[in-house]
């Protein structure tokens, strides 16, 4: 008897430690605790209860609402689940906890009952537990804070006052309150580290994006790479020598994957500011638009590979890189694979950086504004072939009408195009991939069966057009009539986004008649502190962010402060400019303007580097009812692929969920949503049942109604024997 229960409680001790360390890796099978499911960001789940076999028996198992939508409001959020909880985040970016098996509510922590102040974009949550310490990391504005994953409580003793200032420590700390950083991509955890990127503003005199590791109990800097260098530090030369004091941009802002074996932390980063010129940047401009391999301990760096020189078209990286295995000459190798909005996927040796398919240096085209100097060469990857069209011509405009070719006919009259890597000019450029083109940050799905990576891409057109930044002195706008004043600040830092005469367009709403539909209050607070898509303004001098509400609701009488805090920076010495607008090249009728397909899925092998299947996802019905083949649509949100054969994604405006077989891309299944699905789902099993479950929040880039619901999926009665 004895013996029977020493073997049983070794039996217990093996399966104890064994789940100890598949969590503290990747998790337990049934689990998804971390963001995209595992540390190589792969999307990947060896669940097979639902599978091609029985999808199409798949109901709703239950279905959760916060209840704090709004206008345009979104969720992107790819939710945890650990030990049957769920963990997510709502439109108003409130973190919740849910039983995940019935969906009832567990807690809920709101990081702000201001009424101005709620909304925004927020990917994910991070979790570290050590005993019966369990976290969960978030982000909130410029905050970082830590809960209390068993009551929802934030941890005061974690940073100061129970928050980490995310603008600390970056620039000059006494011009703090002018900064515009937050969060939109969940961090890593490395032991006792939580390394974190961040959102930074796209405009001139922006902050750096700098890499920190911050920990994890008391919520102080242990190290910070920095992803503009300073003298002495790798890639220093690649911008002119005084730019590491004004510079900005060169985020980590998609979030990270980490290889936990080797102790190596990959991140992908974003465009230098500003976006579309960088007449004041001459340079390659490192460590901006590259995969950068660091030393997760130390933060130390180990290598880099730069897929854009001196962006020029916004051209950031959009999702961290999977971490995968591929076979090169019948062995197996470890690399990364980074999507990018070109269309590419760059495939690397994950120790060295070096490319496993032939990368060729390029010539590109050179700038013809006369005070850039483009790159002259770009990376340009032999395998995979790119997802998406980079040359835009006559040959590509839409077919879907006579009426709607004539109309893009007219309005690429007065554009030049061609190429990839065009650079913007004042004329203005057709540039193909757009901004939201190829790669988003959705990300990839990896299969280690087949060695198969799938991705969502967009391929699509913008419209790009500089226009000159006339030299600004705050004390003009307190000289002029309020309105005027106001006229002028819109024009110069918010027409981009909502238009000219404030129509808005695609994710960016109309501000007419604004009056109608918030006061002045919360107007100013989204102003101030950002909310869904906008960033902060609060870089702005009070008199302009006074102005430009005066002139959204038209009051003649407004006072302006005359304090000069947060003074604009002086634009002399080089030319400044601005984008005319984030336009998409679209019909009279609102379609794009080249020929579908608009959004595809693809099945991308590795081992070869070829195209294994390509399809249209999503479709407009009331072009499918006029007999046009499926375009496709934009995509927002990434899918995932199990060991069931199954690809589960949302994503396009039609707003449909999907089961597609990975295999062959047949859609097997599908589900018509109440809002779109502009999240990456997760599939888990609590009970013996497998769920899946995808936050529908609607609005967002794809501008259609939106929602505050989590649905999940299971199969009618089923169980695990």
């Amino acid at each position: 008897m004895n013996n029977m229960r020493s073997r049983l409680l070794s039996v217990f001790l093996i399966v104890l430690l064994t789940g100890c360390k598949g969590r503290n890796s990747q998790g337990a099978l049934q689990d998804w605790p971390v963001y995209r499911g595992d540390d190589g960001v792969n999307a990947y789940s060896r669940l097979t209860q639902v599978n091609r076999e029985n999808v199409s028996n798949l109901q709703v198992a239950w279905i959760y609402r916060s209840g704090d939508y709004r206008e345009n409001s979104t969720i992107e959020t790819n939710p945890l689940i650990i030990d049957g909880i769920l963990y997510g985040v709502t439109p108003g970016l409130n973190v919740f906890a849910l039983n995940a098996e019935t969906g009832e509510q567990l807690w809920m922590f709101r990081p702000s009952m201001d009424e101005g102040e709620q909304g925004g974009v927020l990917r994910g949550l991070t979790w570290w537990a050590d005993g019966d310490d369990k976290r969960i990391f978030t982000c909130f504005s410029y905050r970082l804070i830590a809960l209390d994953a068993t009551t929802g409580e934030q941890i005061m003793s974690f940073g100061a006052g129970g928050y980490v200032d995310l603008r600390k420590g970056l620039r000059d700390d006494d011009e703090i309150e002018s900064y515009v950083v937050d969060n939109t991509s969940p961090g890593v955890v490395y032991e006792d580290l939580l390394i974190l990127g961040s959102r930074v503003s796209e405009t001139y005199h922006g902050m750096p994006g700098h890499i920190r590791a911050y920990d994890v109990r008391t919520g102080k800097i242990r190290w910070m790479f920095n992803t503009i260098p300073r003298p002495g530090e790798p890639g220093y030369d690649t911008w002119p020598a005084e730019n590491y004091k004004t510079a900005g941009g060169c985020n980590a802002w998609a979030g990270f994957s980490i290889d936990r074996a080797r102790g190596i932390v990959f991140a992908s980063t974003g465009s230098p500011q500003f976006d579309f010129h960088g007449g004041d940047r001459v340079g390659a401009n490192l460590f901006a638009n590259s995969i950068i391999a660091l030393d997760a301990a130390t933060g130390k760096y180990i290598w880099h590979f730069q897929v854009s020189h001196h962006d020029l078209w916004d051209y950031d990286l959009p999702s961290p890189p999977n971490l995968v295995t591929v076979k090169r000459d019948g062995k197996e190798v470890d690399a990364v694979a980074q999507i990018t909005k070109q269309g590419w996927i760059f495939v690397l040796d994950r120790e060295t950086g070096q490319p496993l398919f032939p990368v060729e240096e390029r010539p590109v085209p050179a700038s013809k504004m006369p005070d850039e100097v483009a790159s002259a060469t770009q990376p340009f990857p032999l395998l995979p072939p790119p997802l998406v069209r980079q040359r835009f011509d006559t040959c590509l405009i839409t077919d879907i009408s006579p009426d709607s070719r004539q109309y893009i006919l007219k309005e690429i009259a007065n554009y030049s195009y061609g190429e990839l890597y065009l650079p913007p000019d004042t004329n203005g450029i057709i540039q193909l991939p757009g901004t939201r083109g190829g790669g988003e940050w959705s990300g990839a799905a990896f299969d280690p069966e087949t060695g198969r990576l799938f991705v969502g891409v967009n391929d699509i057109a913008n419209v790009v057009q500089l226009v000159k930044l006339e030299q600004e002195d705050p004390s003009e706008i307190l000289r002029m009539p309020v309105l005027l004043a106001g006229a002028k600040v819109y024009r110069e830092h918010c027409s981009a986004c909502h238009g000219e005469n404030r129509e808005g367009h695609d994710a960016y709403p109309s501000l007419q008649d604004l009056a109608g539909r918030i006061n002045e209050l919360q107007a100013r607070h989204i102003v101030d502190r950002g909310g869904n898509k906008m960033p902060s303004f609060a870089h702005l001098p009070e008199a302009y962010r006074e102005a430009v509400i005066a002139f959204l609701f038209d009051l003649n009488d407004k006072t302006l402060t005359t304090k000069k805090t947060g003074a604009v920076r002086s634009h002399q010495g080089r030319n400044k400019y601005r984008i005319k607008g984030y336009t998409q090249l679209k019909d009279h009728l609102g379609y794009y303007g080249v020929k579908p397909p608009w959004g595809t899925l693809n099945a991308v092998d590795l081992n070869s580097g070829e195209i294994v299947w390509k399809r249209p996802l999503g479709e407009y019905p009331e072009l499918t009812e006029k007999g046009i083949p499926e375009t496709g649509t934009q995509l927002f949100g990434g899918g995932i692929v199990t060991a069931g054969g199954l690809i589960f994604i949302g994503a396009s405006r039609d707003e449909k969920f999907r089961a597609i077989d990975k295999d062959t891309g047949k859609t097997l299944w599908e589900y018509q949503l109440p809002a779109g699905g502009y999240a990456t789902p997760a599939t888990y099993e609590v009970g013996g049942k497998q769920f899946v479950v995808i936050a529908a929040g609607g609005g967002g880039y794809q501008a259609t109604k939106s929602g505050d619901y989590y649905i999940a999926f299971a199969l009618a009665d089923s169980r695990a024997d």
